[in-house]
């Protein structure tokens, strides 16, 4: 999907990367990156407490939940909406794959909308947008009202893709903020999981109905939480500043240091000039945008949201007794891989995960397309069943374990900060049209070779491989500045 770790080079915080079109977690002055907390961890919580960032986090990643809800929803779901409604192939395509044509324009004006009405403002909206979606969805009785209800949710995921990492990185202490902001991916993750759970158990109307509760849930607890201090300073709320950085801290906590850091962040952050799009063909930049550019495009086109969307339907196909099993299996599989991916993160490096995601990938389409073709051909036809869900599976694993995640990464990390909020403009924007591409068009793909369209999905897994051997650099541990030596260097 379009959200995905990232890591700031500069100190090992983890962020999650989304449209940074305002500001950015860490700023440029007099050749250095700094941070408003870049303090020592004990001098920060001296006397404070983080139970009201662990309550406020827990209530932005019921927005992280709900996307990956909205994501997984139509996995488990393909045949019965299909039968009840009596939609076409190309019907049930439009509403799958619109989702991400909301949440292509959501992540689009999410910068925006945060700035403007704050990120608890941005959330609630995104929240609405949500429960107005699953209720049309619920309330269908046709695909006009199904892909209103449909586009409705991708809007609000859109949004969500970038105000909840914003959230939760701005009101975290700097020694909790790896942690934090890992949740925002694994909770995308483990709402994708449990929609193919129950899905598979219960009537897609009613799974509808479950998309919003974690909408409840965000709306009622963000009654309960303070607004980002970083936003209020930023719309000179000085008085609301003081008191919501009071309560996050505890009421013991010494807050003058970072309350005037974050004044000093926010003031040399409105006199950075502004990016515009042209910058990004600049000489200096443009290796890093075609690098960026070129991983989202692979990252969609190895069939991510196609394979994903439609799971449940691609396992009866290919002869499973029950495609809901193999949905179950693949909804177990993503999770775990997911934690383990993160600690790989830094053990690794960069260029190694995501070859051998790659090569995973590689391997688990080709078995896939394999029992694709065994089939076709009426041949082992008992191994069929067989090679598909472990084909899938092993898929899923490798891709959960660093494709998904590390290209993100390494977005974060090969732009500068000067061009960063619009390159990640750019970057988002292509792998959501990328997400709308393959999921619009992989059951037309699957209607004409089941085996070529896996054997296609493949082959990007092995372009990947050789195009990050050739042109990605290793950025762990490296500052901006030998990053950008590695990219730009003959």
């Amino acid at each position: 999907m379009a959200i995905g770790h990232c890591k700031d080079v500069e100190n090992g915080e983890i962020v999650i990367n989304g449209l940074e079109d305002l500001e950015e977690p860490f700023i440029q002055k007099e050749g250095k990156v700094v941070s408003y907390q870049d303090e020592d961890d004990d001098q920060e919580n001296n006397g404070g407490s983080v139970g009201m960032v662990f309550l406020s986090t827990f209530v932005a990643v019921c927005a992280s939940f709900e996307f990956g809800s909205c994501v997984g929803y139509s996995a488990p779901t393909q045949s019965a909406v299909r039968d009840d409604l009596h939609l076409s192939l190309a019907e049930f395509s439009t509403f799958g794959s619109i989702l991400t044509i909301g949440a292509m324009l959501g992540a689009i004006t999410s910068g925006r909308i945060a700035d403007i009405v704050g990120r608890k403002g941005a959330m609630r909206i995104s929240a609405c947008f949500c429960i107005t979606g699953w209720l049309a969805v619920y309330f269908s009785n046709g695909s006009l009202l199904l892909d209103i209800g449909r586009f409705s949710t991708g809007y609000g995921i859109g949004v969500f893709s970038y105000v909840v990492p914003i959230f939760i990185a701005e009101i975290a202490p700097r020694n909790l903020r790896g942690l934090l902001t890992t949740l925002n991916q694994l909770l995308i993750v483990t709402g994708s999981s449990v929609a193919y759970i129950i899905g598979s158990i219960i009537p897609w109307r009613i799974l509808a109905l479950t998309g919003l509760v974690p909408c409840i849930l965000l709306l009622v607890g963000l009654c309960f939480v303070p607004e980002s201090p970083r936003w209020l300073a930023k719309v000179g709320l000085d008085k609301e500043f003081q008191v919501a950085l009071r309560k996050l801290r505890g009421k013991d906590a010494d807050i003058t240091r970072e309350a005037a850091e974050i004044q000093v962040y926010i003031h040399t952050l409105r006199s950075l000039p502004k990016a515009s799009i042209r910058d990004l063909f600049k000489s200096k930049y443009i290796r890093s945008v075609i690098i960026g550019v070129s991983l989202m495009v692979l990252q969609q086109f190895v069939g991510i949201n196609g394979i994903g969307f439609y799971t449940s339907e691609t396992f009866a196909q290919a002869g499973l007794s029950s495609g809901k099993l193999g949905t179950i299996l693949y909804a177990c599989v993503q999770v775990p891989i997911t934690v383990v991916g993160a600690f790989l993160m830094d053990k690794s490096g960069r260029r190694p995960l995501i070859m051998i995601s790659a090569a995973g990938t590689f391997l688990g389409c080709f078995l896939a397309g394999t029992s694709f073709f065994l089939k076709g051909q009426n041949m082992f036809l008992d191994w069929v069943p067989v090679l598909a869900v472990g084909g899938i599976l092993i898929y899923i694993a490798f891709f959960s374990i660093g494709f998904g995640a590390v290209p993100w990464v390494i977005m974060s990390e090969i732009f500068p900060i000067n061009i960063k909020g619009v390159a990640g403009s750019l970057v988002v924007l292509v792998n959501w049209s990328g997400a709308w591409a393959v999921s619009y068009t992989f059951n037309f793909l699957m209607s004409w070779s089941s085996s070529g369209t896996f054997f296609i999905y493949s082959a990007f897994s092995v372009i990947t491989v050789l195009f990050v051997a050739k042109f990605v650099p290793e950025t762990k541990g490296k500052t901006l500045e030998q990053i950008q030596a590695s990219i730009n260097k003959s």
